[in-house]
């Protein structure tokens, strides 16, 4: 009896640690990013088309991913003053206090010409609703391999660009926005 009094009471002693211990770390002890936030650009054009455009939240950033099938493509992610349209140059709309232009060099179709990638909303790609970065992820077209996506977030912070290979002959080209400096 003794031995389960014992436990009970260290079991009461650690439940109540819990209830009464600070809580969580800051988001800067806890993200140091180092990201910045100038253009970045990397690899060339490939034939390997956009299959799908997706989007999700972490502790530190939200996430943009472009799914490829093929290889991993080239991309060209900047700040701009406003997000241009594939071919005809006309302002995308966008939501936010800044805005990413995400380009990657693939087509949005396939060789024989067949859409891979049609969005069913072009203004709302995914639904960035509860995102503590994200404001709207909309297309921007596609026109000669060179595909666009116009990011709305809140406002000019740290981001990142790096590609990913797999799951199968998938590729992914990744973009995270932090949701602080």
């Amino acid at each position: 009896m003794k031995k389960l009094r014992s436990l009970l009471a260290v079991l009461i002693l650690v439940a109540g640690f819990g209830l009464v211990a600070p809580g969580a770390a800051s988001a800067d002890a806890v993200c140091p990013i180092t990201w910045g936030s100038l253009p970045k650009a990397s690899g060339t054009t490939s034939s390997a088309p956009l299959v799908n455009v997706r989007a999700g939240w972490h502790l530190c950033f939200d996430r943009l991913v472009l799914d490829v099938k093929g290889g991993a493509p080239g991309y060209n992610v900047r700040y701009v003053s406003a997000v241009l349209a594939e071919g005809s140059g006309k302002v995308v709309p966008l939501r936010g206090g800044a805005f990413l232009s995400v380009t990657a060099l693939v087509p949005a179709n396939y060789p024989n010409g067949t859409p891979s990638y049609v969005p069913a909303n072009p203004r709302e790609l995914v639904n960035v609703t509860g995102f503590l970065t994200f404001r709207q992820v909309a297309w921007a077209g596609s026109f000669e391999s060179h595909t666009t996506i116009g990011l709305g977030v809140r406002a000019r912070l740290p981001f990142r660009v790096f590609t990913l290979a797999g799951p199968g002959n998938l590729s992914r080209l990744v973009i995270d926005v932090a949701h602080h400096w």
